[in-house]
């Protein structure tokens, strides 16, 4: 069995953190894990004798707060270190069905060329966008990620099916537009080819542009169903509509579109930020920052 190394950025919410690595626990290749866990403050980890309880851990303390996509970088170098062979991003905050990492490492050995993966991901029950919505034998089958939709013209990126209650709709693994880095299975082959997520973003868009450049190098980006797990969505780096959300999702959408969008879409991108400049509010300071090359993490009041 090959090597497999767990990439988790811890960030707030230590309970979230908790109950992962007991979901983690519960894996069915477990033994064979190690789970580089990134932080900024031991003290979090310190009043129960967490590192002795949690011996796949290997705990990787960070001098600053560097996002996901920082944190995921120093993780996946740790990993390198160590020979790892197929390396896992996760949020620190969703919950694995039993057999979640054994389907998808499989999976990914099963591939003759290098991929990222991602499998079908749930809303944890209680944390849906709209839970007033759904019937009571639809909680814990809410779909949040089945799969990514990017619509380069206009620059959106969506997850595929979100909102919609699991009736087997997506239940065939796929090619997708991309991975999600809530859960994403990085090959070594990928790694070696395309290297790491890019800092700038440092939270949102990352995983986007991680699977433009691997379809770039005609490395697979893929949906892979028969493996599951539950989100709690966004509880360290804020809901839909916070502040901390409208900011990295505007500058991040314009960074990402001048990298990868038409010459048309970038003039509409353009002619878009010049709107949002005329606002007051987080979305302008996110343009200014754009503009002034301002990226990687900022102060968002």
């Amino acid at each position: 069995m090959n090597r497999i190394a767990l990439i988790i950025p811890h960030y707030a919410n230590v309970s979230d953190t908790y109950e992962c690595l007991e979901s983690l626990k519960k894996q069915s290749i477990y033994s064979q894990f190690k789970i580089y866990l990134t932080f900024i403050s031991e003290e979090e980890f310190e009043s129960d004798n967490f590192i002795k309880q949690n011996p796949h851990v290997v705990p990787v303390k960070l001098s600053s707060n560097l996002g996901f996509a920082g944190s995921c970088n120093v993780g996946l170098k740790k990993a390198l270190e160590g020979n790892s062979d197929i390396f896992i991003t996760l949020n620190n905050d969703i919950i694995l069905d039993k057999y979640c990492i054994d389907s998808l490492v499989m999976h990914a050995a099963s591939l003759s060329n290098g991929a990222i993966i991602s499998p079908k991901i749930y809303f944890y029950t209680g944390q849906e966008y709209h839970k007033d919505r759904y019937q009571e034998k639809d909680l814990g089958k809410v779909i949040w990620y089945a799969g990514g939709k990017l619509d380069v013209k206009n620059v959106y990126a969506s997850h595929r099916g979100v909102d919609e209650p699991d009736c087997g709709q997506f239940d065939i693994p796929e090619e997708t537009d991309f991975a999600t880095g809530c859960c994403m299975v990085i090959t070594k082959k990928v790694i070696e080819t395309v290297g790491f997520f890019d800092e700038k973003y440092f939270l949102y868009y990352e995983d986007v542009d991680y699977s433009m450049r691997c379809k770039d190098r005609d490395l697979g980006v893929l949906y892979y169903p028969k493996a599951r797990l539950w989100h709690k969505n966004a509880s360290a780096s804020g809901k839909p509509g916070s502040a901390l959300h409208e900011y990295y999702l505007t500058r991040n959408r314009l960074y990402f579109g001048n990298k990868y969008a038409p010459t048309r879409t970038k003039l509409a991108l353009f002619r878009e930020s010049v709107q949002m400049l005329a606002s007051a509010g987080v979305k302008a300071k996110a343009v200014k920052d754009y503009y002034f090359g301002y990226m990687g993490k900022r102060e968002i009041i």
